[in-house]
């Protein structure tokens, strides 16, 4: 079994800078996409960055300019650095390894992050 392990959330007031990690661990596939997304209390859980393979990103409308998502695929590992932070990015956030087979779609924990104004 795969698992996913988040780290990195925390408070933090707005304007701050938070970096999220996530490290697949156990019996891993190869991972096509990672993707971070989050959750905020009462609201649907959105798409807040993806990157591919070769490297390709795409991001939310709400976090272009200020989050950056990386992967390291030697250490099986997905981070999301969050800069200039405002209080609407409070949520927990999930990172997601997807792969090619029918199972291979696997989520972390979630880590909440909380911004103060």
């Amino acid at each position: 079994q795969v698992q996913l392990v988040e780290s990195g959330g925390g408070l933090v007031e707005a304007g701050g800078s938070l970096r999220l990690s996530c490290a697949a661990s156990g019996s891993i596939f190869s991972i096509n996409v990672w993707s971070w997304f989050r959750q905020a209390p009462g609201k649907q859980r959105e798409l807040v960055a993806l990157i591919g393979s070769a490297g390709a990103t795409n991001y939310g409308d709400s976090v272009k300019g200020r989050f950056t998502i990386s992967r390291d695929n030697a250490k099986n590992s997905v981070y999301l650095q969050m800069n200039s932070l405002k209080p609407e990015d409070t949520a927990v956030y999930y990172c997601n390894a997807l792969g090619r087979g029918r199972n291979d779609d696997v989520w972390g924990q979630g880590t909440q992050v909380t911004v103060s104004s």
